[in-house]
């Protein structure tokens, strides 16, 4: 089931041709203006939406602006900081972990390895992937968030489920070049018509090239999992 992997990088190549073609204007959508801040917004992000995490940054980045003031805060008060993030209280204490680990043992600074931010807590390799690519302008791999595990898994390019496995399946098979990109393409397509549990076959322009719509996918269309 799925894209035969000889022709899968020929897949790939006419589904980029088309996204860059339907979302050419495409880029992360958090605001930021530091290494520190963008951190902090992907942390914030984890199961919510941009756009709450940007209305709630816009004060946050005002109160809250070195790895010091987040160390020295309280956990109640930066929950209270961020609330209406969901999981407002476990990210409270990963945003006061990031601080002390940061004044500690990196000088203040955003790191810019993989190891190093993944050690940080609450960052997983989608956030590190994410603050490398956008605060370090280093590129060792592809995001994996929902909008690209599910497009990925409906077009057959892959059946992977595990996001560490999915991103090994894109490497193979996404050029390197379009690392980066490839990740804002399929969230704005995931947004704007491969939503989740109603994505608009009709105005697609991917509808002729993907596994779930012509019925040749072990992923179920309607929910993105395997049969």
């Amino acid at each position: 089931m799925g894209t035969p992997p000889d022709s899968r990088e020929a897949h790939v190549a006419e589904v980029l041709d088309r996204l860059y073609g339907e979302y050419p204007d495409t880029d992360i959508s958090l605001r930021f203006s530091t290494k520190l801040e963008l951190l902090v917004a992907v942390v914030l992000s984890a199961q919510c939406t941009d756009e709450r995490v940007n209305d709630v940054c816009e004060d946050l980045f005002e109160t809250y602006r070195s790895p010091e003031e987040y160390a020295s805060a309280t956990e109640e008060e930066l929950a209270d900081a961020i609330y209406g993030i969901t999981f407002h209280n476990n990210k409270a204490g990963y945003l006061q972990g990031i601080g002390e680990i940061l004044v500690e043992e990196h000088d203040g600074e955003v790191p810019d390895t993989m190891s190093a931010l993944t050690d940080l807590p609450g960052v997983g390799r989608k956030t590190a992937n994410v603050v490398l690519q956008h605060a370090h302008d280093v590129t060792e791999g592809i995001v994996v968030d929902t909008h690209v595990r599910r497009i990925a898994r409906r077009l057959g390019i892959t059946e992977a489920g595990r996001p560490e496995s999915i991103e090994r399946d894109l490497m193979g098979v996404v050029p390197e070049a379009d690392w980066r990109m490839f990740t804002h393409l399929f969230i704005s397509h995931g947004r704007a018509t491969c939503t989740a549990r109603s994505p608009d076959c009709d105005d697609c322009v991917l509808a002729d090239v993907c596994a779930s719509e012509r019925g040749d996918s072990a992923v179920d269309l309607a929910s993105g999992e395997a049969w």
